[in-house]
């Protein structure tokens, strides 16, 4: 099993570090991918040092996770590149995740026609071809989605379950099951 993360300047940290933390925890090969350089800022400043920068080897993993953020959302979806490769993961039925601003990545390449999804508030207007739920979390076919931050956790257990991985024993140890008491 196989995940991969993309990063450009502007990404929101919790959106995604989480799904690193949380695949890692389940013992899920995640590579953190910056798309222009090993080390890339998020949007409130913080510094990380990606595993690599792209390669084709992007395009051998089981899921691709796209955060949100801006301005990097806008960046990724303005990257040929990504679009590239979620066409590629949807043409091949993989498993593609993104979060908040992030499923505007999704409209450009046309991966979300007809699904369902989620993404943060106001960004739907800019994904027509989906079928907007407000929700926390979305799976249509293929592709999950997440609203915000506040999803990052469910976005990431969803990904693992859908990759055939379990997510209750990962959820339990970090306690998830006390949010909302």
């Amino acid at each position: 099993m196989k995940a991969v993360v993309l990063f450009k300047d502007g990404f929101e940290e919790v959106e995604a570090l989480t799904p690193v933390d949380v695949l890692r925890r389940a013992n899920v090969s995640i590579d953190m991918v910056g798309m222009d350089s090993l080390t890339v800022t998020g949007s409130h400043g913080i510094e990380i040092k990606m595993d690599k920068v792209f390669d084709d080897d992007v395009y051998n993993a089981d899921v691709v996770i796209l955060p949100g953020g801006l301005p990097g959302s806008t960046s990724l979806r303005d990257d040929k590149r990504v679009i590239d490769v979620l066409q590629k993961y949807n043409e091949n039925n993989k498993l593609i995740a993104a979060i908040c601003a992030a499923p505007i990545c999704l409209e450009k390449a046309g991966v979300v026609k007809d699904k369902l999804f989620t993404c943060s508030p106001g960004f739907e207007l800019q994904i027509p071809s989906g079928k907007y739920r407000d929700t926390l979390i979305c799976v249509g076919d293929n592709v999950i989605t997440g609203r915000g931050p506040a999803a990052a956790l469910k976005f990431s257990y969803r990904i693992l379950d859908k990759l055939g991985v379990p997510s209750e024993e990962v959820s339990n140890a970090m306690q998830y099951q006390y949010i909302n008491k």
